[in-house]
């Protein structure tokens, strides 16, 4: 079964920028990027119990393939998974989970 997915605005922005920022180091990067992310996004959708909890909290943590990103997410029952963040693995974890609090 397939669950849909929901990004929050936050994630969305982040997904939509790092896109940008790939197509300029590199003309046609910003479309293996967005593929890879295609591809975890699927993953999640159709297995999302299959990924690791972020220790101390409900949300699971994908990794994107060639990049130095994560898909965090959270299963909401049946309903839907909801994306916190598409987040680069060198930055400060705090930014991500201070979007928890403000569910």
């Amino acid at each position: 079964m397939k669950h849909p997915i929901e990004f929050r605005p936050a994630a969305r922005q982040e997904f939509d920028e790092a896109a940008d920022w790939y197509e300029t180091q590199v003309p046609g990067l910003r479309v293996t990027f967005v593929h890879a992310v295609d591809e975890v996004l699927l993953r999640i959708s159709t297995s999302p119990l299959a990924f690791p909890l972020v220790h101390g909290s409900q949300v699971r943590c994908a990794i994107i393939k060639k990049f130095p990103y994560v898909v965090l997410f959270e299963v909401e029952g049946d309903v839907r998974i909801l994306v916190h963040a598409i987040f680069h693995t060198s930055r400060n974890p705090r930014n991500w989970q201070a979007r928890l609090r403000s569910k």
